[in-house]
């Protein structure tokens, strides 16, 4: 199988994410649960994951690093910690699911949203669109780093250090971009970073994060025993303990710190460069046949994330999709990729499209072979 839905979960996972996956089986006991060795020793791991996240993202803070089950997660503890009746937020026209619907459902709580559309190549007319967005309620700006559907890169440092100007909050999506993309929050304007762990940092399903990069602290979404404070009938206020109810998912946490390690091994903008060669070139040859339809400029580094949409005129996206698995052993995804904002901007709401996203492990022949059979395919 020629794996290209990256965007979904990255595969094949490393050696180091693995190995560590197995150690932990092998090894565990509850982190914070225990005095005993094994609950120890448990509790140094999650606490070198945290700080080795922090490094990575230069935090200065470790206990700032909130493990989550994943990017949604983390943007609803935000969204939903920090937004109160009467307040309004401004989110991107090319928002997942998981800020959308969030944010949808606070409307019954009389909070309000305005969609400040992306456009594409043009910096200054997008962050001109969030100025125009924002109104003297306005209380949180969240906004995707990078679309999933078409690899539209924001410029979220300009977004952010804007919304900043006007003491806006601001909450970044970046679970098509971390590990792909240089991220440093110690000079930052970012508040709250969202990541999913199980894409470009290569950990196990079940991994997220919500990053804190502010003093100020949203409300939980979940509570309950945390190892810590036990005799207070309160949720502790520390970080991480705080957002952190319930035994965690330690194999998790530990086969992604074997992520980060190999990210860090590679390096991220040599990661990001070998991808985004891969998508161009994805991109320069499917342009050139009859029939196939694509929905942005060529993509850049500068402009995009490995990130491709397409479709084939009279074939609707889920039968390309089936014929890529079935007859040549290419995996992609089809449909609306849970983010119908971004397809209505590029009118493909009624028809969804053909997502490919490559990883640290695809080849050039990979991308040839993809070419060739959308050719015998049209």
């Amino acid at each position: 199988m020629i794996y290209l839905d990256n965007g979904a979960t990255t595969f094949p996972k490393p050696q180091s994410v693995i190995s560590e996956v197995n150690n932990a089986l092998k090894t565990s006991a509850n982190p914070g649960r225990g005095g005993h060795k094994m609950a120890i020793k448990a509790s140094e791991m999650v606490y070198n994951t945290r700080v080795n996240l922090a490094q990575f993202l230069n935090l200065s803070e470790p206990s700032n690093v909130i493990f989550t089950l994943n990017c949604t997660e983390a943007l609803n503890i935000v969204i939903k910690g920090l937004l109160k009746k009467g307040d309004h937020v401004v989110i991107s026209s090319l928002e997942h699911n998981a800020v959308l619907r969030p944010i949808e459902k606070l409307k019954n709580k009389g909070v309000t949203y305005s969609v400040a559309e992306v456009v594409e190549g043009d910096d200054e007319e997008t962050i001109n669109n969030f100025r125009n967005s924002i109104n003297d309620k306005t209380r949180l700006l969240v906004c995707t780093h990078a679309s999933n559907v078409f690899g539209i890169k924001l410029p979220v440092e300009r977004i952010c250090a804007l919304c900043h100007q006007y003491g806006i909050l601001t909450c970044v999506d970046a679970a098509q971009t971390v590990g792909i993309v240089p991220i440093d929050l110690e000079n930052s304007s970012i508040d709250f970073l969202c990541l999913a762990g199980h894409k470009g940092l290569y950990g196990p399903m079940g991994t997220g994060a919500l990053i804190i990069n502010n003093d100020i602290i949203p409300d939980t979404l979940i509570e309950g025993g945390t190892g810590s404070n036990s005799d207070n009938y309160n949720q502790p206020e520390i970080l991480p303990d705080r957002f952190e109810s319930g035994t965690a998912n330690f194999i998790g946490i530990r086969g992604l710190n074997g992520g980060i390690n190999f990210i860090k091994n590679r390096g991220v903008e040599n990661i990001y460069k070998k991808e985004s060669e891969l998508i161009s070139f994805a991109y320069n040859n499917l342009k050139d046949l009859d029939n196939v339809i694509l929905y942005t400029n060529e993509p850049s580094i500068k402009n995009n994330v490995p990130v491709l949409s397409f479709n084939i005129k009279n074939y609707d996206c889920e039968t390309v999709s089936d014929i890529l698995s079935s007859r040549y052993g290419i995996a992609t995804r089809s449909g609306l990729h849970c983010a119908p904002l971004a397809h209505k901007s590029y009118n493909t709401l009624d028809t969804g499209t053909v997502r490919i996203v490559p990883s640290v492990f695809t080849t050039k022949n990979n991308i040839k072979a993809l070419v060739n059979a959308v050719y015998k395919i049209k």
